[in-house]
């Protein structure tokens, strides 16, 4: 094993500093008390154990996400994306879509793409999570990455909202920003909208956080109660789930959007071209990368990250039963493990379900596993790791460590945890990589 898989599988350190946490939740006044808060409505929300990765891999999802962008630029790519969603997809008023979201599970050959996502929410929570780890792991020494990009992050962040702005805008001042979401107060990580509230206001922005439903179009521009009057909304970091923005409480954002009237970020052409699980298929194609000319380099890539995937065919309804247990099922439209199912807990029922839904089915990759601390008791709990992305580039890696079927926020040791790269790590059995195991089994 190497020296990654190592750490996490046989060492149960607790990295997570709770003051220093506290220090990096609470950056204003208005944010005080946040920390205790979360403590109590969301007990498994951070880990307090880190997941480490070897730079090898690292360099491997980047690599990754270079090579699916680059198909997704092709206009055959575009085309086929764009015949299949709402005409508000068609749109392109220059954004790109913040916080792209690409989840992988680990395997013994490299990392495995699981789905992509369009507005990936937990990138504030995770860097000031990473922020308070880091300290703990000085002790590693050169076999870490540097931290100055953890303290960076949050101008990264704001410069990738301002480029956003830019690329619709120019050179016209932003001054305001609003974080949108359904009934957002009520949201899970309705925490990490005050972060990015309390974020866009050390920057000078007028930022609020909006119920999409009390936004108002009038005379060609997108309003909202709170702001001063006469002041529109330049800019939406937008947080729904309605990716097409097709509930009618969406009308007032649609319409806005359709006008070129706000920037609107990510946007339903995102969602399209990246996100729709039927991307998936095409994807995996090999045949189709090739006659679309893809260059070998980046077919070879994707055929070693993309599990091979299909359209759910009740034609073939019989075939995709036999072989379910090598496969996962996820809804065309779906996010957040919604509606998704392991092949081998598949029920007659939950099947025709299935077989009348808009399904694709994934070949199986199981996740990996990181050994944790519950109470004293070691723990071996599923992992998978999220790149978050900005125009083809890895911004920040991050894990989520959960213990069931799918996805959660539900598990004693669980929840978000930092990604530790080990850059030029050595082999496990080797003297630093040895006495690196043993400050961790220490620690």
């Amino acid at each position: 094993m190497s020296l990654a898989d190592t750490l996490n599988l046989g060492c149960a350190c607790q990295t997570l500093s709770l003051p220093r946490l506290r220090e990096q939740l609470e950056t204003t006044p208005a944010l005080g008390g946040l920390a205790a808060r979360l403590a109590i409505s969301h007990p498994h929300l951070f880990s307090a154990s880190a997941v480490f990765l070897d730079s090898s891999v690292a360099l491997h999802i980047q690599q990754a996400v270079s090579a699916i962008e680059r198909v997704i630029a092709l206009p055959a790519w575009q085309a086929q994306a764009l015949a299949r969603a709402p005409a508000t997809a068609a749109l392109s008023h220059g954004p790109a879509g913040v916080f792209m979201g690409y989840d992988f599970h680990l395997t013994d050959t490299g990392p495995r793409l699981i789905e992509i996502n369009s507005n990936a929410g937990g990138a504030l929570l995770n860097a000031a999570l990473a922020r308070a780890h880091s300290a703990c792991c000085e002790a590693f020494g050169e076999l870490l990455d540097p931290p100055d990009a953890m303290r960076s992050l949050d101008a990264v962040f704001v410069g990738m909202f301002r480029s956003e702005w830019a690329s619709q805008r120019g050179g016209a001042p932003l001054r305001t920003v609003l974080i949108v979401d359904d009934a957002p107060a009520d949201q899970y990580l309705a925490p990490e909208f005050e972060l990015f509230r309390e974020l866009f206001a050390a920057h000078g922005l007028c930022a609020l956080v909006a119920d999409a439903a009390d936004l108002q179009w009038r005379n060609g521009a997108l309003t909202h109660p709170a702001l001063p009057s006469g002041m529109a909304v330049d800019l939406v970091y937008n947080r729904l789930t309605d990716f097409y923005l097709q509930d009618p409480a969406h009308e007032a954002l649609r319409l806005a959007h359709q006008a070129g009237a706000v920037v609107l970020t990510p946007h339903p052409r995102t969602h399209a071209l990246f996100a729709d699980k039927r991307n998936l298929v095409l994807l995996s194609d090999n045949d189709w990368l090739a006659r679309q000319g893809v260059s070998e380099p980046d077919r070879a890539l994707l055929q070693s990250v993309v599990p091979a995937t299909q359209r759910v065919d009740p034609d073939h309804a019989d075939a995709l039963w036999a072989a379910r247990r090598r496969l996962f099922f996820k809804p065309a439209a779906g996010f957040g493990a919604r509606a998704a199912y392991r092949g081998d807990k598949l029920t007659r029922r939950v099947w025709s379900e299935i077989l009348a839904g808009d399904y694709v089915a994934q070949s199986l990759v199981p996740p990996s596993e990181r050994l944790v601390q519950v109470q004293g008791e070691p723990r071996l709990l599923k992992l998978d790791l999220r790149a978050y992305t900005y125009r083809a580039q890895v911004q920040l890696l991050a894990a989520r460590t959960w213990s069931g079927q799918t996805t959660n926020f539900r598990t004693d040791g669980g929840g978000f945890s930092p990604v530790v790269v080990l850059s030029g790590a050595p082999d496990p059995l080797s003297q630093a990589g040895h006495e690196a195991v043993q400050h961790f089994n220490v620690h």
